[in-house]
């Protein structure tokens, strides 16, 4: 992780609300995600709202890659354009139901001949 001149936070930054139980517990981000996340997300987080201004070549960058994802090449930046389509977009659903049910006509026909002989 040294290898930035990216602003650590003032804090460490988690979002209790889309990620109670962490960043790495959810099942989307992995260990060193979570890391970069908590580490540098406060700081992310006000260069994104505007609360901070970068102050070096690679915060710069990363205000550039907010209006334009695809530009998107450290670590820091991809795993920040991750959290905001996860935590921000929508959530998908899948059920285990079909979503039309069938007739109840549909489930049992009498159309087979019987099994018991007649006398």
């Amino acid at each position: 992780m040294s290898e930035t001149v990216f602003r650590h936070g003032k804090k460490r930054f988690y979002d209790t609300k889309k990620f109670p139980r962490g960043f790495a517990k959810s099942g989307d981000f992995t260990l060193g995600e979570e890391e970069l996340l908590i580490l540098y997300g406060d700081t992310m987080l006000g260069l994104e709202s505007g609360e901070l201004s970068p102050e070096n070549a690679e915060e710069q960058h990363f205000v550039e890659v907010l209006a334009n994802p695809e530009l998107a090449s450290s670590k820091i930046e991809r795993v920040w354009m991750k959290y905001v389509r996860l935590s921000r977009g929508r959530k998908r659903f899948h059920t285990l139901n079909g979503r039309n049910k069938p007739d109840a006509s549909d489930d049992y026909t009498d159309d087979e001949p019987s099994l018991v002989e007649e006398d």
